[in-house]
């Protein structure tokens, strides 16, 4: 093209003037077209994503969700996995619809602004029509109440990716001035993601001591690991807590274990360290390397440096006027047949009578509607625990209405709390339970399936105004309630429950 321009001018005569000025225009009209044959070639190349990886977007104003971004990505590749952090700045949109699971960490600037590396982002979000149905994502959300939009920017984000089909892994997390309990349950939900619980805090928890009054095995007999109703007691006054609150706990090592590990390093478990306190009741509450033997010569103050135990959360199947933290907890298992840290430590190795380091964190996103309000309760499993705190709250008003389905394995050995129940449903503060033993029939049958066959009623109960409520596992009860919510209901009115606060789930 150049050449035969150059030739085109030189049998040309016209004046000198007009001459240069057509060679200059010719000029700049060949270096705009390499520039952007360029740029056309180069752009979609940076905006890529390494196949199989777990992306993390943030939208930072000042660093603090970049930093985030950065950590999250740390936990997750100590679990193994490969991370994609970058800016929403350089993701394309387009590039969602490759990929399977994304992480948003997003900062709301001034009156519900996007930071100023996100507004494209945003814009082209909600101008393409994108087809997110095989993407699923969790949003984590930075914000200051103080502003009348608080965390404006997240939610439309949030909004706008279920919009185009994306299902969400947990409900949004909204942190006001980085509030560390949102940070610490982020961090728990990145262990969910990842398989692996053995992080460490960005911030430690401020625990309480609380005293292990009982522990109640509620399903002797079970195909399914033992579930254990337990109940804690504060060491002074009953703090307050509403329904959907979790309690955080430290959880321990074995302290046999802990004295035997210590032998093996040619250390006496007996030494006093910190005051009364022994080396081994010091580590117990401390993480140990997977190769024990490289702690090999440490001295006690080295040993004393290492990490303290990731906490772990578990809904509160209680309200304050009980006078105690109430918790439905299953037992868990490693792939070698070793107890989980926390289920192990509050099920097996910690006595009674045991003082116990809990700390209580407010979940606004799963407290409870107005009494007057009907509420339908989905769950399986320990998810009960959350539940059974809605119930037991609004047991306090008379005339809640009140809709419980609840699936587990046996009617014979599964039906956790069955007693006080069936004492609600007597008693007309259940006006309606359904459940759902999928190992009592040959063809298994999971609350997933009550929810489908009860279809038009759920949708009766939705035009009286009624909230729905969903807690249990996110594998297998959490997301096909998803999806069929989503064929009942459709997902613009899922999407407008959801604003409204009549649709929340607390899933892990």
């Amino acid at each position: 093209m150049c050449m035969a321009l150059a030739v085109w001018l030189f049998w040309w005569q016209p004046s000198r003037a007009v001459s240069a000025l057509m060679v200059l225009a010719a000029y700049v009209g060949v270096c705009l077209h390499i520039w952007h044959h360029h740029r056309k070639h180069t752009q979609p190349s940076a905006a890529a994503l390494a196949p199989g990886s777990l992306l993390i977007g943030y939208a930072s104003q000042g660093g603090q969700a970049r930093d985030l971004a950065e950590r999250s990505a740390e936990q997750l590749r100590a679990a193994g996995l490969t991370v994609d952090v970058r800016p929403l700045s350089a993701v394309d949109p387009i590039a969602l619809t490759k990929q399977r699971r994304a992480l948003f960490i997003l900062s709301t600037y001034g009156e519900g602004e996007a930071p100023d590396n996100a507004a494209r982002f945003e814009q082209r979000l909600l101008q393409q029509k994108l087809d997110l149905s095989d993407l699923e994502f969790a949003l984590l959300a930075l914000g200051d109440r103080q502003y009348a939009h608080f965390c404006g920017f997240a939610r439309r984000i949030d909004a706008r990716l279920r919009a185009l089909g994306a299902l969400p892994l947990f409900d949004r997390l909204e942190a006001d001035r980085a509030d560390p309990g949102t940070l610490r349950h982020w961090q728990h939900q990145l262990g969910h993601i990842s398989g692996r619980s053995d992080f460490t805090n960005w911030q430690p928890a401020p625990y309480q001591p609380w005293r292990l009054q009982t522990r109640t095995l509620l399903n002797p007999g079970s195909q399914g690991a033992p579930v254990y109703q337990l109940t804690l007691c504060p060491q002074g006054e009953v703090p307050q807590w509403q329904a959907g609150d979790i309690a955080e706990v430290g959880p321990r090592h074995d302290q046999l274990e802990v004295d035997q590990w210590l032998r093996q390093l040619g250390v006496d478990p007996a030494v006093a360290v910190d005051g009364e306190q022994t080396i081994a009741a010091a580590l117990a509450a401390r993480r140990w390397p997977a190769e024990r033997a490289s702690l090999q010569g440490c001295d006690l103050d080295t040993l004393l440096t290492l990490p303290p135990l990731p906490h772990r959360e578990y809904s509160i199947a209680s309200i304050p006027a009980e006078g105690h933290v109430r918790l439905l907890v299953r037992e868990a298992r490693h792939q070698d047949g070793r107890l989980g840290l926390g289920s192990g430590w509050l099920c097996r190795h910690a006595e009674l009578g045991r003082s116990i380091d809990l700390r209580i964190r407010s979940n606004p996103s799963f407290h409870g509607v107005d009494p007057l309000t009907p509420m339908i309760l989905i769950g399986n499993g320990t998810g009960l625990a959350g539940l059974r705190a809605h119930l037991r709250e609004r047991a306090t008003t008379p005339g809640s209405r009140n809709w419980l389905m609840f699936g587990e394995r046996n009617a014979a050995h599964d039906q956790l709390l069955r007693e006080e129940l069936e004492g609600w449903l007597h008693a007309g503060h259940l006006e309606r339970l359904d459940l759902a033993f999928s190992r009592d029939q040959t063809e298994k049958i999971y609350v997933q399936h009550l929810l489908r066959d009860a279809a038009d009623d759920l949708r009766q109960w939705l035009n009286e105004g009624a909230a729905l409520y969903i807690c249990g596992s996110l594998e297998g009860m959490g997301r096909e309630v998803q999806q069929i919510l989503s064929g009942i209901l459709g997902d613009a009115q899922l999407q407008a429950l959801a604003e409204q606060g009549r649709y929340r789930r607390d899933l892990y």
